[in-house]
């Protein structure tokens, strides 16, 4: 018996492609199977996962010539040197223009694996099989690839679509609790964008959620994950390639890119500097006269009730700093900071109208040295 739960389609045209969400889904050889063209396939993951859940993808490819390659952990790894030992294991083995890659693994290894996907032999398929909250609900949806630079994070990549996307929740399982609940960041981004009445069943279940033991608990995570994609899904067919409405689900990642670059990337995990940047958007739109501090203080709680940061903490950085960070963001026009700002909660806008007085002050009120 299936045990896909969910299905929906990011409809692309001929670039279309299903997500599939349920749970022991790497026990399912059709669900991946049917996606895959060519007799070669190129497992990527890393050595978290690879102890946890290669063999299982393994045991779903006896059909196929299988190779595999393990990366080191982290976002520091995310870097073109990385995607190079991709290309060199592609090579040795002589894949071809018909091979897949399988992402095993959270945002990082999925971002790696897509860009190496989108540059082989200028363009393979790819597989995306997300092991982590955030990858589910956000990366492994939307084509976007890439990896960092020094000077700025994803600043090089391409778009390159999956031929499919295969959740399966029972890997959550084995995650950590500081990394699910950076997962939790862009689940509650979804909820502050467009929907709130989502933010409301968040905020009325998210211990549930987060608990995740019992069938009901595992339902309530299947049904966000589901609406997040759905969300995503909806926007990336309208708007592939990041020139409209998609540049709204860039809510807090501004701020939150500078705040990775300027400390380092790996001190805050991605979600975790998401969730600050989201709360300093609601900040500055107090600031604009659009949110009340009622408002602001309810992004505050749902973000605390999902064991993620608020605040930068102890580390040391200037308010110069920050924004010299986030000047180097890749949604940076002209030398203009385009920031997703709210008219209200569930209703969002991009702007670089803004007052830098304001932005100013709420820079400074998180920063100091």
């Amino acid at each position: 018996m299936s045990n896909i739960q969910k299905i929906l389609n990011v409809e692309l045209g001929n670039k279309s492609y299903p997500i599939y969400i349920g749970n022991d889904l790497l026990s399912d050889k059709s669900c991946l199977e049917k996606h895959i063209s060519g007799q070669q396939v190129m497992v990527v993951t890393n050595t978290t996962i690879e102890p946890l859940y290669l063999e299982k993808v393994k045991n779903l490819l006896s059909n196929f010539e299988v190779q595999v390659v393990i990366l080191p952990d982290g976002e520091r790894h995310k870097t073109l040197e990385t995607v190079n030992s991709i290309f060199d294991a592609l090579l040795e083995a002589k894949f071809d223009r018909s091979a897949t890659l399988i992402a095993l693994g959270g945002g990082v290894v999925g971002d790696i694996t897509g860009f190496a996907a989108a540059s082989y032999q200028r363009g393979v398929d790819f597989i995306q099989i997300p092991t982590t909250l955030l990858s589910q609900v956000d990366s492994s949806v939307g084509g976007k690839t890439g990896v960092n630079h020094a000077l700025g994070k994803n600043m090089i990549g391409a778009f390159h679509q999956p031929r499919a996307v295969i959740i399966d929740i029972d890997t959550l399982d084995t995650l950590p609790i500081r990394e699910f609940s950076a997962g939790m960041a862009e689940v509650i981004k979804y909820a502050l964008l467009g929907n709130i009445d989502f933010l409301s069943d968040l905020e009325k279940n998210i211990d549930s959620i987060k608990g995740g033991l019992h069938q009901e608990d595992k339902e309530l995570l299947i049904d966000a994950i589901y609406r997040c994609c759905a969300e995503k899904a909806e926007i990336v067919s309208v708007d592939e390639r990041e020139s409209g409405v998609r540049r709204l689900l860039n809510l807090g990642h501004t701020f939150g890119h500078g705040i990775e670059n300027a400390l380092g990337y790996g001190t805050y995990l991605h979600g975790e500097a998401v969730a600050i940047g989201m709360y300093m958007a609601a900040k500055l739109s107090q600031l604009e006269g659009n949110l009340s501090a009622e408002d602001v203080d309810r992004v505050k709680s749902i973000l605390t009730l999902a064991g993620l940061p608020c605040s930068i903490g102890k580390y040391n950085i200037t308010a110069t700093q920050l924004y010299n960070a986030m000047s180097l963001d890749k949604k940076v026009i002209d030398g203009n900071i385009r920031l997703v700002l709210f008219l209200y909660l569930g209703n969002a806008y991009i702007s670089q109208d803004y007052s830098e007085e304001n932005l100013n002050q709420v820079l400074s009120e998180f920063c100091h040295s």
